[in-house]
């Protein structure tokens, strides 16, 4: 894209608490790095081991494209206005503006439906923590001291949440974030322990292809194990040096090959490990009665809970200061924006009573709100951003093609991932509100021999999808 006068945005941009490429980077860490990882061993369980290797690397890259392509034209927007920074609703705004009649008229919604699907991104992803983290404390202590409801769980982390989540300040969040990266791959590390303990064939695993109904599942929890957009954008707005986030050799960068190497490692293993019996995370596959399992539960359970503060601090950012504090003259702000955090808590405490089934929120999270912020809004507001006539969309409009490929990529998961991921929630809501069979209905069933035997040559799990294919 072409620059205005020289204007460097970069040297133009006043930040009061600024964070260190270190800590930058551990925050990238940390904000990618949670539950989804966790939930990869399923996601592969759902894709099969080559195929489900495959996309993630796929997947990886089209989602860092993606981000890499929103940070440019949020720095090409900053420069045509000569601001120091142009956020992402306001970069939405300026780019419909720019392009076809058809989206100009759609400016200012824009920036609104892009505020929304960050709240409610990352609202939904808080909502996520506070269900795995509910899970976790489950299984210990229903070990340890009595068994009770998930909801019992779940209200007392929502109790615990609220103090951690008044501090305001993303730089004084940094060395929770340190905390919780430790607490985490000492986790993975008991995690290792366990996985490389007996592990089967891999021939007893799908090692091609999974489940193929269930791949709209896959993409949503890997598209929510990948990608936090609210918070690596907050984290890039508020570097010293903002100009190395991103390029081949970005903090960016480096961070997504980390976790893609860490995800490929722990989906495979985890799904070798456990087969058709893995969970919708792997720490509740643990032995519980062991005291490293329930020490390893406990580390993720911990690096979880302080990560909520880190991915509710978009939420509130994009209320506080782009709608209710926009101009900076609210009266009583500091105040205000604590009862607004109390009311985040409570109220996503109250979303996780509701829907508290883990695999499909993930995916639900992961298929509505990464596939229009990292996907379908980059690609359009690159799209907008050089259709005036001094700019051109490259040799052959070749952005332009590999920008409607983007859009088509991130439709179909859209509204497929969506559909199976909610369908998939009602399943399983519909199932807990049934009644459970008596016992001596259960005892009946068991002692009986069953009616349909399994078939003498069924095919090995290794070709489950072929078998499944030609059934079709």
């Amino acid at each position: 894209m072409a620059d205005k006068g020289g204007y460097n945005p970069y040297d133009n941009r006043e930040v009061e608490h600024p964070l260190t490429n270190f800590g930058a980077f551990i925050s990238l860490i940390k904000c990618v790095v949670g539950t989804g990882i966790l939930a990869l061993p399923m996601a592969f369980y759902y894709a099969g081991i080559i195929f489900g290797i495959f996309m993630l690397v796929t997947i990886t890259f089209l989602l860092i494209h993606g981000m890499q392509l929103l940070i440019i034209c949020m720095i090409e927007c900053s420069r045509r206005l000569q601001i120091g920074y142009c956020t992402f609703p306001d970069t939405m705004k300026y780019a419909l503006g720019q392009g076809p009649q058809c989206c100009k008229c759609l400016a200012k919604a824009g920036a609104i439906i892009c505020d929304a699907v960050l709240i409610s991104s990352h609202y939904g992803v808080c909502v996520v923590y506070i269900v795995f983290v509910s899970l976790n404390l489950k299984e210990i202590m229903d070990y340890n001291v009595v068994e009770l409801h998930q909801t019992i769980y779940i209200a007392i982390i929502g109790a615990l949440l609220i103090f951690p989540f008044m501090i305001t300040r993303l730089k004084w969040l940094v060395p929770f974030n340190v905390l919780a990266s430790v607490l985490e791959y000492l986790a993975f590390a008991c995690m290792i322990y366990y996985i490389f303990q007996d592990l089967p064939s891999i021939t007893e695993r799908a090692i091609f292809f999974g489940k193929i109904e269930k791949m709209p599942l896959f993409f949503g929890i890997v598209l929510f194990s990948i990608s936090s957009v609210g918070v690596m954008l907050a984290i890039e707005a508020k570097m010293e040096h903002p100009e190395k986030y991103i390029g081949w050799f970005g903090i960016l960068d480096i961070a997504a090959v980390c976790v893609v190497l860490s995800y490929i490692f722990f989906g495979v293993m985890g799904y070798w490990k456990y087969g058709d019996d893995i969970k919708p995370a792997l720490s509740i596959n643990l032995p519980t009665k062991e005291p490293l399992a329930q020490f390893a539960q406990g580390c993720i359970m911990c690096a979880i809970f302080f990560t909520y503060s880190l991915c509710g601090y978009v939420v509130i950012n994009i209320i506080m200061n782009h709608y209710w504090n926009k101009n900076g003259d609210l009266k009583h702000a500091l105040i205000k924006e604590l009862i607004l955090r109390f009311v985040f808590v409570i109220v996503s405490t109250i979303n996780a009573i509701a829907f508290s089934n883990l695999g499909p929120l993930l995916s639900l999270v992961g298929a509505f709100s990464i596939s229009l912020l990292n996907l379908i809004f980059p690609a359009m507001i690159e799209i907008c951003l050089l259709y005036p006539p001094e700019f051109d969309y490259g040799r052959m409009k070749w952005k332009l093609i590999k920008d409607i490929m983007l859009i088509i990529i991130g439709t179909v998961i859209l509204f497929h991932g969506t559909y199976v991921a909610i369908s998939d929630m009602i399943e399983s809501w519909i199932y807990q509100t049934t009644e459970a069979p008596s016992t001596e209905d259960t005892t009946e069933a068991d002692e009986s021999p069953s009616e349909a035997p399994m078939e003498e040559n069924q095919p090995p799990p290794a070709l489950r999808f072929f078998a499944d294919y030609i059934s079709l």
